[in-house]
């Protein structure tokens, strides 16, 4: 009976087992679904926070990049305000105004000083301040920056004599240490309130979000800026602001709290059962998207492009292989006067093109349909109401994505300012010119007083022997009274020259440019040059080929040129040996280059190095009584011509100044 009903118990263990397994996996998948809904939302609750903590520390970095932009822009007005004032070239007024305008322009200022190495006040950006009173730490940043000659802060400390408008305010000075060369000129220092940096460098939008401190190595706290209230010290992020000598961090702690879990969870089962139903939506969606992105994308592209060539200044003009326009921007209507529809699809001649001009257009024209389009040129358009535009046209191919040209592109620049500006730099250059001629004959005015004494003098005696001679004789001998007379001539036009030559020089005049010997302009200026040279006992030589090329030059800026550089090398030659005081201007041609070189050599005390390197500069002279501007004349002038004006020192003691012009082409005989 036993081995009978032994199978019993082993069949209903194993429909057991089967049926435990059965209900078994449908569990184990719920608890794993479940694990996944409670595991989605936590992930996504981590993901959020950390976006938060890493959105603060950047947004921190941000505000820590601001704040010292700013300060560092300080820094640089500091330095330039410094090295004016250590230069002198500040009036007591124009340094307030300078200091006031730095507190226009940095509202975290509060006052702006200049102490003397007594401790006097120098300057102040408050017109009433009669003394300024610095903290024991700033006093010992004053002697570091002195001793150091290095810019450095004082460590944020809460002041209450600074001022009345700010009591226990905690301020930061940032000192500046003034030297020229090794003399000690004071601090110029910028007096910097904490609370003020976050007031005026933190964004709103951030204050609103974050509470914002300022701190110093122990966590005192020095400024803080909470809008929307204290934070909640779950994000918070800390970074040191770079300043020498004063140690701030810049503590940012976020007024959010930790995301909530249920939220996360409702979304999270609410996306997880709507995914079947969007399943069947993929397809689709897919197919809509891309077409849409695809159609923004041309869309952004199109708006980008319109919007890109209306906010242009810089006129485009689009042509066809036949010259007909086929687009045009704003800017070139605004240029040219005409809107696009009178433009647009029409063939030359065109309306902005001037009647006096018509030949050059139709010329330039032909020569593109030619397809030998000029890159680059200047023109000018005509404007409905005939006011002509000078204008800078480039010129390209147009082609197409297979390679293949179909037109010409055009840029077209209104240089209508440009213009005005050449026109006035040119007209101050010739005020310059006129100006050192006029301080050039102050200075040998004396020189010519005496140089006029001899022939007037000489006139007087052979007129006065003249006259002796007729009161002794009743019948005079003319051969005895000509002489007299003759050398009377001579002298009178001698004088006449003299006073000729002041006259041409020192007058006003346009430029213009002739052809024009070197020696007749030496000619012309010889009796100015020896006026100087025997007034300071220099012999004056000049070596002239007699088959020089004339050059193209206006002849009275050549003749200034000539006459600055022998008056310098005259007076560079006061203080050496009479036996060297030798000037010599020395011409030659050079056939490669087709330039007449003209060298004024002198035996001087020559041009140290560290006067070569700002010779040519506006303003800067040797000389106590110089004006700093003849020497850059002289290079304007000879660049005007197309030239060149270069110096190097003599061999033999001294300094040789060149300057070469293009020589005038000599024509040939099969030419003529």
């Amino acid at each position: 009976m036993t081995p009978a009903h032994t199978p019993a118990p082993t069949a209903r263990r194993r429909t057991h087992s089967s049926t435990s397994l059965r209900w078994l996996l449908p569990i184990v998948l719920v608890l794993f679904f479940l694990a996944i809904l409670i595991w989605l939302p936590w992930q996504a609750r981590q993901m959020e926070s950390n976006e938060r903590q890493e959105q603060l520390i950047a947004d921190t970095l941000w505000v820590e990049q601001t704040i010292r932009f700013q300060l560092g822009r300080d820094e640089e007005s500091l330095r330039t305000l410094g090295v004016e004032i250590t230069a002198g070239h500040l009036s007591p007024a124009q340094l307030h105004e300078r200091m006031t305008r730095l507190l226009k322009n940095g509202h975290e200022l509060l006052r702006v000083v200049w102490l003397k190495p007594d401790g006097q006040l120098g300057g102040s950006s408050d017109p009433l301040a009669a003394q300024v009173e610095l903290s024991p730490a700033s006093k010992n940043t004053a002697d570091i920056t002195r001793k150091t000659r290095r810019p450095m802060y004082t460590q944020p400390e809460a002041q209450t004599h600074i001022s009345s408008a700010a009591p226990a305010a905690v301020l930061m000075d940032y000192h500046v240490p003034l030297f020229h060369g090794d003399e000690y000129l004071g601090d110029l220092v910028a007096t910097y309130q904490t609370s003020a940096l976050l007031d005026e460098m933190v964004p709103w939008w951030f204050a609103q979000d974050n509470q914002v401190s300022l701190v110093d190595r122990d966590d005192k706290v020095l400024a803080r800026r909470a809008a929307a209230g204290p934070g909640h010290g779950v994000y918070t992020h800390k970074r040191a602001l770079d300043l020498p000598g004063a140690s701030v961090t810049l503590v940012t702690d976020s007024v959010k709290s930790e995301p909530q879990l249920l939220p996360n969870l409702l979304v999270g089962s609410v996306i997880v059962l709507s995914l079947g139903l969007l399943w069947s939506l993929l397809a689709l969606w897919g197919h809509i998207s891309k077409r849409l992105a695809a159609e923004g994308a041309l869309r952004q592209q199109m708006t980008f492009r319109t919007a890109m060539e209306n906010s242009l200044v810089t006129g485009l003009r689009a042509r066809d292989l036949e010259g007909r326009i086929t687009y045009v921007n704003p800017a070139f209507c605004q240029i040219v006067g005409y809107p696009a529809e009178e433009i647009v699809g029409k063939l030359p001649p065109m309306p902005y093109w001037a009647p006096e001009a018509m030949a050059e257009y139709q010329t330039r024209f032909a020569s593109v349909l030619a397809g030998k389009v000029t890159p680059q040129f200047e023109t000018f358009f005509q404007r409905p109401d005939g006011e002509r535009v000078p204008v800078l046209i480039f010129e390209a191919p147009l082609v197409d994505n297979d390679g293949k040209q179909t037109g010409w592109m055009g840029s077209i620049l209104d240089i209508s300012d440009r213009k005005r500006v050449e026109e006035l730099n040119r007209q101050q250059q010739e005020k310059l010119q006129a100006s050192a001629r006029m301080a050039t004959m102050g200075e040998i005015a004396s020189m010519l007083a005496h140089e006029l004494n001899q022939p007037l003098a000489a006139i007087s005696s052979y007129t006065t022997g003249a006259l002796n001679v007729l009161d002794r004789e009743g019948a005079v001998d003319c051969t005895i009274l000509k002489p007299a007379m003759e050398q009377a001539r001579a002298q009178a036009q001698r004088a006449g020259q003299i006073i000729r030559s002041v006259h041409e020089f020192v007058k006003k005049r346009e430029p213009l440019r002739q052809e024009v010997e070197i020696t007749s302009l030496l000619d012309s200026i010889r009796t100015l040059i020896e006026l100087q040279a025997r007034q300071s006992y220099v012999s004056f030589r000049t070596e002239i080929p007699a088959d020089l090329p004339p050059v193209r030059a206006d002849r009275v800026m050549i003749e200034q040129v000539l006459l600055n550089l022998t008056r310098n090398g005259i007076e560079a030659m006061q203080h050496v040996q009479p036996q060297r005081r030798v000037l010599n201007v020395v011409a030659a041609y050079d056939e490669a280059s087709a330039q007449v070189s003209v060298a004024v050599i002198d035996h001087g005390h020559g041009i140290p190095e560290e006067v070569a390197q700002r010779l040519f500069s506006p303003f800067f002279s040797t000389k106590a009584e110089g004006m700093g501007m003849g020497l850059n004349i002289c290079r304007t002038a000879i660049e005007f011509h197309g030239g060149a004006l270069t110096f190097r020192a003599n061999p033999e003691g001294g300094t040789i100044f060149t300057f070469v012009l293009p020589a005038v082409p000599v024509a040939t005989e099969q030419e003529t």
